[in-house]
């Protein structure tokens, strides 16, 4: 969630963070930090599709930077500066699951798609653990997204929770979809809770983005949305069937529009789900154990 990610670089002061490719190598610029994140990504290595970016393809990007920090300031003022100055922001899987549901029936998930939250959130933890022994000590994850409230995905069933929205007062969301991302967000905190102990010195914490997104859509008037179902950019029913191709496809208010493409919550959204990530004032308890503002002055 890319613009999650610049809002809370606002938040803490930081100027736009750079992105990888952008970066020249300077250590002036590393140490305002950098955006290794993608438009896609995914935490599993998908060879058949080279727009998404893999984990293990940032984690490499990130140990290119380990390494030029040393060269620059010296192993062991890099050391201290990692240790002490970076935050690793990680918002993954959301990609992977989509992937899943475009090739197959949700409505009948297989054992691949009920073994894949365990298979997640273990390349996740490989990724903690690497970044650890890199010396980087605070971590934040933010959970998936109902994906299937999505205009892409809302369209696969007839179930509805309560809620605004342009069909009647239903919220129509693929529950099939709904279930398994719960079950990685579950896993993905769970597994956090046990490495804040196990792993010295280090702080994570794990942002609950699907309540929060929930609260939205079940609520939408009381966050002045007018459009829960749709999205603002792209063709189709409930101009689900393609992303955002053309500014020429975007709707007239997009502020009133709780999805901005087939996938993606509208920027809007994005500084609501800020703002409770950072201080819990929206919605308390987001980010568990702590919020993102305590995590980083603490």
């Amino acid at each position: 969630m890319l613009l999650i990610s610049i809002d809370v670089a606002k938040k803490i002061g930081l100027p736009y963070p750079i992105p990888f490719y952008s970066q020249n190598g300077s250590t002036e610029v590393l140490l305002r930090g950098v955006n290794l994140g993608s438009t896609g990504a995914t935490i599993m290595s998908n060879p058949t599709n080279s727009v998404l970016q893999s984990l293990n393809q940032q984690l490499r990007q990130a140990f290119e930077i380990f390494q030029l920090l040393q060269l620059e300031l010296g192993q062991e003022t890099a050391t201290n500066f990692i240790q002490s100055s970076t935050l690793f922001y990680l918002s993954f899987g959301k990609d992977d699951y989509i992937d899943i549901f475009r090739s197959k029936s949700a409505k009948s998930p297989g054992s691949n798609e009920t073994q894949l939250s365990r298979i997640l959130v273990d390349q996740m933890t490989n990724a903690i653990q690497y970044l650890y022994g890199s010396s980087v000590r605070k971590f934040v994850f933010m959970g998936i997204l109902p994906l299937g409230c999505a205009p892409r995905f809302s369209q696969w069933t007839n179930n509805a929770v309560s809620g605004g929205g342009h069909s009647g007062d239903r919220v129509v969301c693929a529950d099939e979809i709904n279930n398994l991302i719960l079950e990685y967000n579950a896993f993905l905190e769970n597994r956090i809770i046990s490495l804040n102990v196990e792993l010295a010195d280090a702080q994570l914490i794990f942002c609950d983005v699907y309540r929060m997104m929930m609260e939205i859509i079940k609520n939408p008037n009381a966050y002045g949305f007018e459009n829960v179902n749709s999205a603002c950019c792209g063709i189709g029913m409930d101009n689900g069937m393609s992303g955002c191709m053309s500014m020429n496809m975007v709707c007239k208010n997009p502020s009133t529009y709780v999805w901005w493409d087939l996938f993606n919550p509208g920027r809007v959204v994005s500084s609501l789900l800020a703002d409770s990530a950072w201080s819990g004032q929206l919605l308390p308890d987001i980010c568990r154990p702590t919020t993102l503002q305590k995590l980083v002055f603490s």
